[in-house]
């Protein structure tokens, strides 16, 4: 008997999650609790949100991913939230991101994270290109994020595709070159462009807790986003849940090397969103976190389309040459006559398909 129930008690440890190391500097750290595994094979599909699979989480296990970066200062304060918790993520980096800034893209490596990749240039039409662009904007991306990581074996075979814009003709491509497609489970709907960290934290939370477990979907690149991180590490820990960190299968090297100097923004999409709420501190999820400026629309998604119109405006003159005469009964009078000047304005329309089509306009 006592043979038994020592074989029972070892078995029960062998199948008993690690527990997560302590966080230096921080013992009530949120930390993360397990890894699992993904082979693209097994989990071709990933997230209720459009598919009917998930990762196998047990309940009250998150696994946090962050899309469309990297992007400083948001990225790097990111990194920052999530280093004082010891919490992993994964990232999803567009092409033309990683190459404007390496030096975050193996920062994200070196701190323990997964990189996926996200498109080159992260057009939010996929459900209406053509074969061929499909494939130029995943193979681009892919080699754009392998080169800027300065090793291809530091990016997953993970792909999530821009507005989650999925067609069978693209699931099916990305099949054949073995990579894991992944939606999510629950999503905080920061890229609105007048969300405030307390409604990202908020939104998170009520669906994560109705869910009771998921992928949830941020995006590294807004400010609301960056002050609303260290803050929903904070609820979950304070709710009972755990991070699961996704690694791919296979060898991956135990880090990349570093850049020294940061590589200059050049300007790429999206542009830098100034705004001058100050440094993020420990604070309540319901303290009123200050509200960054609103971003322009075109810093935040993909231009579809942009066109310049010239229209007329009519103005008075300041003088009276080029008047009219306009005769009454009694008298005389002299009216100006207008003068038409031409203005040029700019267009600027895109289409969001998820969670349902919209199209924006925006006019400067």
């Amino acid at each position: 008997m006592r043979r038994v129930a020592l074989a029972l008690c070892c078995l029960t440890v062998a199948l008993a999650p690690a527990m997560a190391a302590p966080c230096p500097g921080n013992p009530k750290a949120l930390g993360t609790a397990r890894t699992i595994t993904v082979e693209p094979s097994a989990f071709p599909r990933i997230g209720t949100v459009q598919y009917r699979n998930t990762l196998p989480l047990n309940d009250r296990e998150v696994v946090i991913t962050f899309d469309d970066g990297p992007l400083p200062p948001y990225t790097t304060r990111v990194l920052d939230a999530l280093a004082r918790e010891c919490v992993q993520a994964t990232f999803f980096l567009v092409g033309r991101m990683a190459t404007a800034h390496p030096d975050l893209v193996r920062r994200i490596y070196n701190a323990g994270h997964v990189i996926g990749t996200h498109s080159q240039n992260h057009p939010l039409t996929f459900d209406q290109m053509e074969l061929p662009r499909v494939e130029r904007e995943v193979t681009a991306g892919i080699a754009s994020v392998q080169a800027a990581a300065g090793n291809p074996k530091a990016v997953a075979p993970f792909f999530r595709i821009p507005g989650l814009a999925r067609t069978r003709q693209v699931e099916t491509y990305l099949a054949s070159k073995s990579l894991s497609v992944w939606s999510a489970d629950e999503v905080a709907d920061d890229w609105f462009r007048d969300v405030t960290a307390d409604d990202i934290v908020r939104k998170a939370m009520e669906r994560i807790e109705g869910r009771g477990r998921g992928v949830l979907l941020l995006h590294d690149i807004h400010p609301a986003t960056a002050m609303a991180v260290p803050v929903l590490l904070r609820e979950l820990k304070k709710r009972g849940f755990k991070v699961v960190h996704a690694i791919p299968a296979g060898d991956r090297p135990r880090s990349v090397p570093e850049l020294d100097t940061p590589v200059a923004d050049s300007g790429s999409w999206p542009r830098v969103v100034k705004t001058s709420a100050p440094a993020m501190a420990e604070r309540p999820v319901t303290a009123a976190l200050p509200r960054p400026p609103a971003a322009r629309p075109e810093a935040a998604r993909t231009q579809v389309a942009s066109r310049t119109t010239t229209i007329s405006v009519a103005r008075k003159p300041p003088h009276t040459t080029g008047a009219t005469t306009r005769h009454t009964a009694n008298r005389k009078t002299t009216a100006a006559a207008p003068i038409r000047t031409q203005t040029t304005i700019q267009r600027r329309a895109w289409t969001t398909t998820w969670p349902r089509p919209t199209r924006h306009t925006y006019w400067r």
